[in-house]
């Protein structure tokens, strides 16, 4: 695997769209400008994740995660930089085209890319042995067959055979490249106690388990053997790449179908999904014979708060599903549960049945929970025992206590009152007391863990004390050198500049991200000609003025970043590329709006006037993309950056705070900060110079304190003591009003 050439991974920037990437994990909806949805990186209930597709980024509101498309997919399915590319030419089918890596980057390649590479080499290889070798045609194909599934359902889900031989796999991958360790670490060989390895999955059927973004995470496999002595399933282990709390079986091939019809059907197995699938029902996902989890539940909800649950109508399938509703309303899921005839599962009943009647059945048949747990419990009970009937109640209670609105909580006390024949302020009370009694065990588990956490932290600290008294024992007979006191000035230079200027430095790297190339004043020379200056020009010639620049090195490097784009070739050239565009526009608008007129017009003047308004039309919506395409440029290049810190630092500076409501722009416009940008960058060059003179400040008052009664030290200390405070106030009364922090010793 070799490195994507640049002019690949331009072609790819250009080409993803932040809303259909986003859209392959998050169930959007339009709000304005912006696309909406729940934030698939922390749990909530109301959407305060916000997609711009014309600025390319995506941010949430509450946990300020996001970024482009690149770092959105990085941050989210824990990709590396090149694996996120490669992800979105596959979307979008663009052809790579790779450069040869060296030995170093080739040995630095990540542990994480060489799992998911070896995961999908031993898919294509169980694939290719199902259909070309004699016994995968003979045992697992015709296993497939057997069950009804059809050639496009095993294409679709990867379907394949595992050769009944103890090195097939191992021998073909160590061919290949791949390292023992590599294929440990990814469950698909296992290792003996005797350094011996052998394949996991040898003899079975293969059902590969994909993530959101289509990476071949994991493994299932099924015995087709009678031996009671070996296990029927086969799962890979949890590893880098695989946490089985957190995938579901089917959720990449199903998420769009979910989104679609805002409903998710949830059942146990393999063979469950892909028959669903098969018969035309495809917003199926599968728990994959394991406990549904909460990880899991919220995967979900990204796509929708809506799911049926289809249990087995044998004691185990029913006793899976009571366990797993509790943990769907906790999650504020709208829960309904289906039962299929005695006798049936989803396969069975998917093989037998068209879609429109699995459809049919579903709408006449789901249930919802309050209706499910009362007729399963009640059966389980009888009906005259008055005991069983209120540990029945108690049991239904227990579950609405979980569900986090109250408003629903409400209406399923009046739908259970309504079952059983019971007043809905008694069992409204009830549920209170449940929930009091739920908060104070919530509330001693978490104290649990923060004692824990303490000790474990206290534990640490003693260790780091421990391990300090040791140092400073080794190191008691050797003299304090110059260099650790300068080491100890340096920092609190660094705890003296981050408290009184990491605040203005942001303020205005924020500023020069999102409006970095956008006209901010006139230059005149001598002769009195003008000249346009942007942001980043005006604040390169105050850096370079007074002679200063970013300090955080993180800051720093961004600044940096953003000069280079500015003066590179590449930036002329996109800006002439976008203007010639933008042009053709401008004269293809004034084309078919001056045909228009000339068709509609009553008059001459008619004509003058409505041409005069089309043109000033035009000229408006030229600007507003020129406008559009400066204030985007810096951050759009920086935020799909390789380099962490700039891609990182952008992502969350240049995402715009949320809109005012309509209720403050009813009465009254709100300026856009483009159009009060000549007050706000030279306010924000302000207050960083001012930082910059109180953070000196402060050195000298240090250095007074520290200086001796000798007058030709401390006496040119005091000049410009005196000196900067006259600064300062001069910068006070130019900044107008404002609080003094107080002054710290660092």
């Amino acid at each position: 695997m070799g490195r994507i050439d640049q002019e690949t991974i331009r072609r790819i920037l250009d080409t993803a769209d932040i809303v259909e990437v986003v859209s392959d994990f998050v169930s959007l909806k339009r709000r304005g400008a912006n696309y909406v949805g729940l934030c698939p990186f922390h749990n909530e209930r109301t959407p305060s994740f916000s997609v711009n597709r014309a600025k390319g980024f995506c941010h949430c509101f509450s946990c300020h995660k996001g970024g482009g498309p690149v770092n959105f997919l990085m941050e989210l399915e824990q990709l590396s930089y090149v694996e996120a590319l490669r992800y979105l030419a596959k979307k979008y089918n663009i052809e790579i085209k790779e450069e040869e890596l060296s030995a170093q980057e080739r040995e630095a390649a990540s542990q994480r890319e060489s799992m998911l590479a070896a995961n999908e080499f031993a898919m294509r290889r169980f694939e290719t042995n199902m259909t070309n070798t004699d016994d995968g045609r003979d045992i697992g194909l015709a296993y497939f067959r057997e069950r009804g599934i059809n050639e496009a359902s095993i294409r679709k889900f990867h379907l394949g055979y595992a050769i009944d031989r103890s090195a097939d796999l191992l021998d073909a991958a160590r061919a290949e490249g791949f390292s023992d360790d590599i294929l440990v670490a990814t469950g698909l060989e296992v290792r003996t106690d005797d350094g011996r390895m052998y394949d996991r999955f040898k003899g079975r059927v293969m059902y590969p388990v994909l993530s959101l973004s289509g990476k071949i995470v994991a493994f299932g496999g099924r015995t087709l053997r009678n031996d009671k002595n070996i296990a029927k399933y086969v799962n890979s282990p949890e590893s880098k790449i695989y946490s089985k709390s957190r995938e579901l079986y089917g959720l990449y091939q199903s998420r769009q179908a979910i989104a679609k019809k805002d409903r998710c059907i949830l059942v146990e197995g393999y063979m469950d999904v892909i028959s669903m699938h098969q018969s035309g029902i495809e917003n199926v996902v599968a728990s994959s014979g394991t406990a549904l989890t909460e990880g899991q539940i919220r995967l979900i909800r990204r796509f929708t708060p809506n799911i049926t649950v289809i249990y087995d109508s044998d004691a185990a399938g029913i006793k899976a599903s009571l366990r797993s509703i509790d943990l769907l309303l906790a999650e504020g899921m709208n829960v309904k549960i289906l039962s299929l005839p005695d006798g049936d599962d989803p396969d069975s009943f998917a093989q037998t049945h068209s879609a429109s009647e699995v459809e049919e059945y579903l709408a006449a048949n789901e249930v919802d929970f309050i209706k499910f747990k009362t007729d399963i419990l009640l059966k389980e009970s009888g009906n005259s025992d008055p005991l069983q009937r209120a540990r029945v109640v108690q049991d239904i209670l227990r579950s609405i206590a979980v569900i986090p609105d109250n408003i629903v909580r409400q209406a399923y006390i009046q739908e259970t009152g309504r079952h059983l024949s019971m007043p809905d302020t008694v069992l409204a009370l009830q549920v209170d007391k449940i929930r009091a009694e739920n908060a104070i065990e919530n509330d001693k588990r978490a104290a649990q863990q923060r004692n824990r956490e303490q000790f474990e932290s206290r534990r640490t600290e003693e260790q780091k004390r421990d391990e300090l008294d040791l140092a400073r024992h080794a190191a008691a007979t050797v003299p304090v050198s110059p260099p650790a006191a300068a080491t100890d000035a340096e920092a609190r230079a660094r705890k003296r500049h981050t408290y009184y200027c990491f605040k203005p430095e942001r303020a205005l790297l924020t500023l020069v991200l999102r409006y970095g190339m956008m006209r901010l004043c006139e230059v005149y020379d001598q002769d009195g000609n003008s000249t346009p200056m942007n942001v980043i020009e005006y604040v390169s010639s105050e850096f370079e003025y007074d002679n200063f620049c970013f300090e955080t090195p993180e800051f720093a490097a961004v600044w940096n970043s953003v000069v280079e784009i500015f003066k590179s070739p590449q930036r002329e050239a996109d800006y002439n590329s976008f203007m010639q565009s933008a042009r053709a526009r401008f004269d293809e608008n004034m084309r078919k709006g001056t045909e228009e007129i000339r068709h509609t017009a009553n008059d001459i003047d008619d004509i003058h006037r409505l041409e005069l308004a089309l043109r000033e039309e035009c000229n408006a919506k030229l600007n507003k993309e020129t406008e559009d395409f400066e204030a985007d440029y810096i951050s759009k290049a920086l935020i799909n950056s390789p380099d962490d810190v700039l891609r990182n630092v952008t992502s969350e500076l240049v995402c715009e705070i949320q809109p005012l409501s309509k209720i403050h722009s009813k009465y009254a416009p709100v300026a856009d900060d483009r159009e009060r940008l000549t007050d706000l960058v030279p306010g924000a060059m302000s207050a960083l110079k001012n930082a910059i003179l109180e953070c000196e400040y402060d050195a000298i008052r240090e250095k007074l304190a520290a200086a001796s009664d000798s007058p030709d030290e401390y006496l040119p200390l005091m000049a410009r003591q005196q000196q900067l405070k006259q600064m300062i106030k001069e910068m006070a009364h130019y900044l107008g009003d404002r609080i003094i922090p107080p002054r710290y010793k660092f």
